[in-house]
């Protein structure tokens, strides 16, 4: 598989900048317009020269080592340190090459009329640039800002300090990513005992395999001796040669940010269990509970009222409906505007509002698992909006729901038995009064039937005594019945009613809460991709 270009590179930086503004730090941000626009710049100025710094530590012997390899005394060397304050550029094959150095912001500029490697025309442009551990902070400015710079980048240890761990640490690390534009020279090779010169190149090849630079050709020069000279004039003419090196440079600046953008995570997998323990939270929050029982109270209020028996049974109108009471409807109701219409239910309790709190927030908290600090923060603001909002949705919601609470068909059938069996006590109670009240009127008292022929204790009873008792005793037993029904069918209604609106309030949470926080995680997932694609790798 080809390699993806810098365009592609600097296309999925961009579009990572662009997912992750206001989520990851602004520093990295401006690292990535600074790469961006360095990019641009470098490209469009020469692409036949390749630009080589090279960078070292006071002592070092950097200038010497530049003189070695132009073959004359270009660069000024003395014992007394720093020797060199201003970038010094040697230049092979000058044309075109003003524009690319006023970008470098060299102005000491040597044009080299000697070939760099014999038999090759190459355009090429060394530095000797300022130790990067100068004390003198303007040198170190620059030899910072042009180790950003420079199309590759050659280290200049000595055996004295090659371990050094602040030059490891603070110069070389950072820069871990450009090990295919590094180069490594162990200078100064003349001062060790030669069965001690693979021990030190040995040892500083492992120095650098923990910077991160894996792979990086280790080189023992010596510029009093010339040993190495040729190999290292060699290294650098095969990146001239191969003009490829200001294209890595850039690749490899990109994927440096890239991986520091990386740190910035991945979204975790929200489970199952994180969106029910929310829809549990806000459901208690919204009293699912309290409403489901209060539409089982109205049923069995409601049936009482119609199915019970008729000489009580007025009483029930005397208590209020539970339903009623929050201002809810038994069931969908004509004219009704469910969007806009508010319960009776009280507002949330300092306790409901911390169930509804704790829910969004360890929610919020399952799904920032993975994610850095700036899209933590950004969920979070979701979760924190959610909560504004909550109280009036959920109560929106429970407003909306049809409970189911309706009257049953039963209902008129047993009132009917009821009426029946009412009529039937009262005319049998006037029937036994007629022979008591008729006489006292002058009237002739009719004659009472009795139940005969039944071969039961009721022979022998007053026909209308059997129809008082057996009326009254009829709407009790249907009044009993009525209830245990209307008990059985309110039990079902309260486990639907509750059903519906843990449905209402699945509804809520996924808008109010879900969606926003899942957009924000698909945002660090593109984000994530994008940084991905940008390193280099594919996700």
């Amino acid at each position: 598989m080809s390699e993806p270009t810098v365009d592609a590179l600097l296309g999925a930086l961009s579009e990572a900048a662009e997912l992750g503004a206001g989520r990851v730090p602004e520093a990295e941000l401006e690292a990535v317009r600074r790469i961006a626009a360095s990019a641009g710049e470098r490209r469009a100025l020469s692409s036949e020269h390749t630009v080589v710094g090279l960078f070292g530590a006071t002592g070092s012997g950097k200038s010497s080592l530049m003189n070695a390899l132009a073959g004359e005394a270009l660069a000024r060397t003395h014992v007394r340190r720093p020797t060199t304050s201003e970038p010094l550029a040697a230049v092979w094959n000058p044309r075109g090459a003003s524009a690319l150095l006023d970008w470098l912001q060299v102005s000491d500029r040597r044009i080299m009329e000697r070939p760099f490697a014999a038999g090759q025309e190459l355009s090429l442009i060394v530095l000797d640039l300022p130790d990067f551990d100068s004390v003198a902070l303007e040198h170190r400015a620059i030899a910072e800002r042009l180790a950003g710079q420079v199309d590759v980048l050659v280290w200049v240890v000595d055996p004295q300090k090659y371990a050094d761990a602040v030059i490891h640490r603070d110069f070389i690390a950072p820069l871990a990513t450009h090990a295919a534009v590094t180069a490594a020279v162990l200078n100064q090779v003349d001062r060790l005992p030669a069965d001690e010169v693979q021990h030190v190149v040995g040892s500083l090849r492992g120095l650098l395999r923990r910077d991160g630079l894996e792979g990086v050709r280790v080189l023992p020069v010596s510029a009093v001796t010339g040993e190495g000279i040729d190999d290292l004039r060699a290294l650098i003419a095969r990146f001239a040669a191969d003009r490829k090196a200001a294209s890595q440079r850039l690749a490899a600046d990109i994927r440096g940010i890239a991986g520091r953008l990386e740190q910035s995570g991945v979204p975790g997998k929200v489970r199952s269990a994180d969106v029910q323990q929310l829809e549990r939270g806000l459901g208690a929050a919204a009293n699912v509970e309290a409403v489901a029982q209060a539409v089982a109270g109205s049923y069995r209020k409601r049936a009482g009222q119609v199915t019970g028996w008729p000489l009580t049974a007025w009483m029930l109108r005397l208590a209020p409906d539970p339903l009623r009471r929050l201002h809810l409807a038994l069931g969908r109701e004509r004219g009704r505007d469910a969007e806009v219409h508010r319960t009776g239910m009280p507002p949330m309790s300092a306790a409901q509002r911390a169930q509804a709190g704790t829910a969004v927030r360890a929610y919020a908290d399952a799904a920032a698992t993975g994610l850095g600090e700036g899209w933590s923060a950004a969920i979070h603001e979701h979760a924190a909006d959610a909560l504004e909002r909550l109280p009036a949705e959920l109560d929106r919601a429970v407003a909306r729901t049809d409970l189911g609470a309706r009257g049953s068909w039963w209902w008129p059938l047993l009132a009917a038995i009821q009426w029946i069996a009412l009529l039937a006590a009262v005319v049998s109670g006037i029937w036994l009064l007629l022979p008591v009240l008729l006489p006292l009127w002058g009237m002739v008292a009719p004659t009472i039937p009795q139940v005969e022929g039944t071969a039961t204790w009721l022979d022998g009873w007053p026909v209308p005594l059997v129809g008082l008792i057996g009326g009254v005793l009829l709407g009790i037993v249907l009044g009993l019945v009525g209830a245990l029904i209307g008990g059985a069918v309110g039990a079902s209604r309260r486990a639907r009613a509750r059903r519906r609106l843990r449905k209402q309030v699945h509804a809520v949470a996924q808008e109010v809460v879900v969606l926003p926080i899942e957009g924000e995680r698909e945002r660090a997932r593109e984000f994530a991709v994008a940084v991905a694609r940008a390193a280099g790798r594919k996700r």
